[in-house]
């Protein structure tokens, strides 16, 4: 059975298989918005996400967006997508991601997170107990501060991948 290395980024959020993820116990899909499911370059959802997050839910999968944006900015693509929201969520602090959580229902180990940062939504998971999974970010246009972090990410992701391919 395939399973999602967080220093293995996916391509984008229409790559992750829902059957593997369901197989797996998982129940709910955390997400993060920018430069994850909407590209911060455009700020329009694709139809691929939009597409695979209907998959989702049809598959029984509870979702709710969890970004560190503010609400104006997220709360019309967290309806246009039929999902619950989490706005200002100051990822990597896991707060947030419990309260996600209560939101929908659903444990610690029945849920995933999905998100383009390292320093933010994977070490957010982590510190929550939830599985991550990386995807490669939908464009290069960034926030300053996370462009200066994308490159301490790939050195980062390339050691631990280096690490896992020696074992």
């Amino acid at each position: 059975m395939k399973t999602y290395a967080w220093y293995e980024p996916v391509e984008d959020v229409s790559c992750i298989d829902l059957d593997v993820l369901w197989d797996a116990g998982k129940r709910g899909l955390l997400i993060d918005r920018d430069n994850t499911v909407v590209p911060r370059d455009t700020k329009e959802i694709p139809q691929s996400a939009i597409d695979w997050i209907k998959a989702a839910e049809e598959k029984g999968f509870k979702i709710c967006l969890v970004s560190n944006n503010w609400k104006k900015n997220v709360l019309k693509d967290a309806e246009k997508l039929g999902c619950s929201l989490v706005s200002r969520a100051a990822k990597p602090l896991p707060f947030s991601l419990w309260h996600a959580l209560n939101k929908l229902g659903i444990k610690r180990e029945e849920a995933v997170l999905i998100g383009d940062q390292v320093f933010t939504d994977i070490l957010g998971a982590k510190l929550a107990g939830i599985t991550p999974i990386l995807v490669q970010p939908q464009t290069t246009v960034d926030l300053a501060y996370t462009a200066f972090l994308r490159k301490y990410e790939r050195a980062l992701i390339e050691k631990v991948a280096a690490k896992h391919r020696e074992q």
